[in-house]
């Protein structure tokens, strides 16, 4: 069978050789015209005029529009209709799009796009959730409040307390490709949009309604993006309305990207934090009652800020149980960027919150911080799979299934059981939202890890070493994660998919996810080719288009292989039973015992190829193409209660972090990372590994060295690669060991395997507290490091410590 087997990327070669072709590679129509936003240079205040004489009089340049030169409304907003593509006349960040230049070539519209003079006034901006709290600016009403039990009895009762306070920055995506889109006008007014985007739906639906236009008169394709990370899952939609309108008033084609200046100065980025908490316990570390404070910075316009916010505070609990909680979030308002989607949603944030006050909490008490973790985890889940871990992409899994698929074996894959949640033992823990957590294996996982890692006799080595070592000290840290799968927008749970079966038996699929690098094309197309028992060649991947597979969610929260999976088992598996059931009635057999397996179809004791099969459907008039359609099951959420079941099951995974710390200059080290992770039925293991290590490099990288600056103007000025650092080749840890930890998903996903796109994300905080164990050991003081921990935040946290 072609799942749970570490097949290549389905455009590797591609993406080595350079034939991959993105947006920016499409070839171009005569006559297209390429677009530039003039921007705006200060961060709040009124546009009151806008010169465009020496923009129209520059070389190459076709038109320049303003707001009022558009006939509609054309607003970007993914939520709140509060993102205007042009400036209205307010203006809200430093970077904001005033005018829209159109010209001959990318060079000539930039260029113009500089010459324009406008003319503003300017008041004091609102920057920092300090100035946002003091000018009551929010985008709800009042804070977010959920509770659960009485926190602030149990913190007063608790034999010891802390109390404490973490900055946690933003990010910047930096995906390899920046953001592109291009417009072809078409006949009757329709438009064909190509756009790098997570969510060709919402830019046909932006697109329809800036141009007055139904939904069927816009279509949107895309093929694949060069990263997405949640930064094209709403930042896409100025450039690709921008293209239409040009393209509508001109006839001509138009085509949009930024450059990387521009991409970073235009676009939002992760939401920055600041968490304070107070947390009771007792002697031997366990949490008796915990309450935060989130703030969150949103930037000028809602974007997704309400969910994200949501998230943060559904992860305020990582992998612990916390019997009396209160989480206190403020969405606030600011002139800056517009915050946005980023890997974990929000997630990551609320769990750095949580592992700050185990790490806090372990310190005051002189316990190993793991123990500590330990003791505070969710109850085991019991009836469960047992599971094992495989260290390399070569090793197929010991749950791997048979190489043959029935049809009486399909149910779990296709059926859609809407009923009611099933029923839960009466001392299940709950989260803070109050859904039962039922399927925790972090015990068993953390055992593991720390085991194979040599977890204890690494941690007296360490000891040794920093008793020797007066100016380099290491640091280790094992952290845990639990994450929720779903949207927490419950209607958004839903895919569908087209898949067509050709006359010599090849197969054409469609569905409603999109590529971004992260291999799920391939584990769609080896979905399809399983259920058929089709080599994957025999199976051809399209790009995503609103043309064949309507009304599709973004690929996001790590949903794409759970949600299109099925829908595309569904599609298949409805062809396949109208092959079977005429077969069956040929043969006098049970449509049921038909088998499909190996290229073959099985019946009455008899086998023809499928090609033979589907040759005879055909002449016997059977449709061999069919739509599938899948809806997350048993799903329910009041966001304003904080009560419900949002996530169908959680993703779990661990990892062991060794890093050294020099304390003249601050600089630092990652030695050693060894994960486990949990990927359920692994659909391809080596997809999969790639994703846990990116994922724990990027989300290291948020932790440690990307940094965002904003002046006090509210100029970015971390706004290119010579001034903001990701991390590169060089800054992985030096031994990286990565295993899945194979452990069948309770919960009927497709072929019971478990999301990998954003929960290796948070495995990186165990390189953060790290560097917090690694400051520890300069003095008797705790650390209290913010984030991103750079070498200069580190040195200020070593004196601190000393000082103490």
């Amino acid at each position: 069978m072609t799942v749970a087997k570490p097949i290549p990327h389905d455009s590797a070669r591609l993406h080595v050789t350079g034939e991959a072709l993105y947006t920016d590679d499409i070839p171009l129509p005569p006559g297209t015209v390429h677009l530039a936003f003039g921007l705006s240079d200060i961060a709040a205040g009124t546009l009151d005029a806008l010169d465009l004489a020496e923009v129209l009089s520059a070389p190459g340049v076709v038109l320049a529009l303003t707001a009022e030169d558009l006939e509609r409304d054309a607003d970007c907003s993914p939520s709140a209709h509060d993102e205007p593509l042009l400036s209205t006349g307010e203006i809200h960040y430093l970077g904001q799009p005033l005018f829209l230049v159109a010209a001959t070539s990318h060079r000539a519209a930039r260029r113009a796009a500089r010459l324009a003079h406008p003319k503003t006034t300017a008041r004091t901006p609102i920057l920092s959730v300090d100035d946002a709290l003091a000018a009551n600016s929010r985008f709800e009403d009042g804070p977010r409040i959920w509770q659960k039990g009485d926190p602030a009895t149990a913190i007063a009762e608790a034999e010891h307390r802390i109390e404490g306070e973490i900055e946690i920055g933003g990010q910047e995506h930096f995906y390899l490709e920046g953001q592109a889109a291009l417009a072809l006008p078409q006949e009757g007014g329709e438009m064909l949009i190509h756009c790098s985007t997570q969510h060709p739906n919402e830019i046909q639906h932006k697109v329809a309604h800036a141009l007055g236009l139904p939904m069927h008169a816009v279509r949107v394709e895309t093929r694949r993006m060069g990263g997405g990370f949640g930064g094209k899952e709403s930042q896409g939609n100025a450039l690709a309305i921008a293209c239409a309108l040009v393209a509508r008033r001109t006839g001509r084609p138009a085509k949009m990207r930024y450059d990387r200046d521009d991409d970073m100065v235009i676009t939002g980025k992760r939401h920055d934090f600041r968490i304070r908490y107070r947390a009771g316990f007792d002697s031997t570390g366990r949490l008796q009652g915990v309450e935060f404070l989130h703030l969150c910075r949103c930037g000028w316009a809602q974007d997704l800020s309400l969910p994200v916010a949501d998230r943060a505070m559904l992860h305020a609990d990582n992998a612990y149980h916390l019997p009396n909680v209160r989480i206190e979030s403020h969405r606030l308002k600011t002139n800056t960027q517009s915050a946005t989607a980023f890997r974990g949603f929000g997630g990551p944030q609320g769990m750095v919150g949580i592992e700050r006050v185990m790490d806090h909490a372990a310190h005051a008490l002189g316990l190993d911080p793991l123990e500590l973790r330990q003791r505070n985890y969710y109850t085991e889940a019991t009836g469960g799979q047992s599971a094992s871990f495989s260290a390399s992409a070569a090793t197929t899994p010991e749950t791997t299934p048979s190489d043959e698929v029935d049809l009486a074996s399909r149910g779990a894959a296709s059926s859609v059981p809407p009923g009611a949640p099933p029923a839960v033992p009466a001392d299940t823990q709950t989260t803070p939202h109050h859904q039962p957590v039922e399927d925790f294996v972090l015990h068993d996982l953390t055992a593991r890890l720390r085991d194979s890692a040599g977890y204890a006799d690494r941690r007296d080595a360490v000891a040794r070493w920093n008793a020797d070592t007066p100016r380099l000290k290491r640091g280790l840290a094992l952290t845990p994660v639990k994450f929720g799968i779903s949207f927490t927008l419950t209607h958004l749970n839903q895919a569908g998919a087209l898949v067509h079966v050709y006359q010599d038996g090849s197969v054409r699929m469609n569905h409603g996810g999109t590529e971004m690098g992260q291999g799920l094309f391939q584990k769609v197309a080896q979905v399809a080719a399983a259920r058929f028992g089709l080599p994957l060649e025999a199976v051809k991947i399209t790009a995503t288009d609103t043309g064949k597979v309507p009304n599709t969610s973004a690929t996001a929260a790590s949903s794409g292989s759970d949600l299109n999976g099925m829908a595309v088992a569904a599609a298949c598996d409805e062809i396949a039973g109208r092959i079977a059931a005429l077969l069956a009635e040929r043969h006098q057999a049970d449509p049921a015992q038909v088998r499909f397996a190996d290229g073959r179809v099985h019946v009455g004791g008899e086998s023809l190829s499928f090609k033979e099969a589907v040759t005879l459907a055909y002449e016997a008039r059977v449709s061999l193409s069919a739509t599938g359609f899948y809806a997350t099951p048993e799903l329910s959420w009041d966001r304003i209660r904080g009560r419900g079941r949002p996530f169908y099951y959680f993703a779990y995974g661990a990892a062991l972090t060794e890093v050294v710390v020099d304390a003249l200059s601050g600089e630092y080290r990652l030695l050693r990372t060894d994960i486990l992770h949990d990927c359920g039925r692994s659909l391809n293991p080596a997809l999969d590994l790639g994703q846990i290590e990116g994922g724990f490099v990027q989300g290291a990288g948020w932790l440690t060295t990307e940094e965002l600056v904003w002046d006090d103007e509210g100029r970015l000025r971390t706004h290119a690669p010579s001034t903001y650092k990701i991390p590169a080749c060089s800054d992985r840890p030096e031994v990286f060991n990565v295993a899945l930890y194979d452990n069948e998903n309770r919960e009927e996903t497709i072929f019971r395997s478990k999301a990998v796109g954003e929960p290796p994300f948070m495995l990186g905080i165990s390189a953060f507290l790290a560097l917090s164990d690694a400051i520890s050991a300069f003095g008797p003081g705790y650390p209290a490091l913010d984030a991103p921990a750079t070498p200069e935040r580190v040195l200020a946290a070593i004196e601190r410590v000393r000082n103490a």
